[in-house]
């Protein structure tokens, strides 16, 4: 596992190096800092938008007796979102902007729901109560 995280982090890092590169080619190096600083200021407050919204809507659904489950998968979506917002790079900043924004969001919400119902068919995926 913790190789595999080595491996994922090192390609992110070279393919981020790379679309920076390639950017400050096109556009110079000083508006490439421009504009990776200005996306993540952007992603920051539509990153604390969305994850108002998305508490307002968890504290809706629970007054009203509800499980807020396609809820608490959205703000796991924000919050990998904002993350990936504060990573400098282009790459990070799409798939992070994605995550963030309500109409894509439900693609990453389909794909967290298979990566759980696969986890708890093989039984890797382990509920706890009290």
């Amino acid at each position: 596992m913790l190789r595999n995280s080595i491996w994922i982090v090192l390609a992110v890092f070279v393919v981020e190096a790379f679309g920076i590169t390639l950017v400050s080619s096109w556009i110079g190096g000083l508006y490439t800092l421009l504009v990776m600083a200005l996306t993540s200021l952007l992603g920051i407050v539509i990153t604390r938008f969305e994850g108002m919204k998305v508490l307002e809507d968890a504290k809706r659904q629970m007054s009203e007796g509800k499980v807020p489950g396609r809820t608490f998968i959205d703000g796991i979506c924000v919050l990998l979102g904002g993350w990936l917002l504060i990573i400098p790079g282009f790459i990070t900043d799409i798939i992070g902007f994605t995550l963030a924004f309500p109409l894509t969001r439900p693609l990453y919400r389909w794909l967290i729901l298979m990566w759980i119902m696969k986890k708890m068919q093989n039984g890797k995926f382990t509920i706890y109560r009290r």
